[in-house]
């Protein structure tokens, strides 16, 4: 079955794009080195399930959601506020699945996040 294998976005601002998600999940970029601006993304290790991403200076799209599998919804929402980011959607359960919420990252691009928890109600 096909599977989502890479993600893409545009940012108007790639440093501050950059500073953000490094800051906030971890995130590692590195130039792709190719005749445009482009930056490959790695979001976790190898070994956890996952993908990996890249984003070119460019407008962001806004037309789709990426989720970010977290281990504390609540902390990494304070960081998303406190690095210039905005909750767009408030944490809400998905019963027997986890916690889902959705942000804006200051560069207009939106991304859930999921804190598994098959007790949430």
């Amino acid at each position: 079955m096909p599977r989502i294998v890479h993600f893409d976005m545009a940012s108007k601002e790639p440093e501050k794009t950059i500073a953000f998600f490094a800051k906030v999940f971890g995130w590692k970029f590195n130039s792709w080195g190719g005749p445009m601006e482009y930056w490959l993304i790695t979001t976790g290790p190898e070994n956890k399930p996952g993908i990996d991403g890249g984003f070119s200076r460019g407008e962001p799209l806004g037309n789709y959601v990426n989720t970010i599998d977290v281990d504390s919804i609540d902390t990494i929402m304070k960081d998303i506020t406190a690095n210039g980011g905005k909750i767009i959607q408030p944490k809400g359960p998905i019963p027997g699945i986890g916690w889902f919420a959705v942000f804006q990252a200051p560069d207009g691009n939106a991304f859930g996040l999921m804190q598994g928890d098959p007790n949430a109600k």
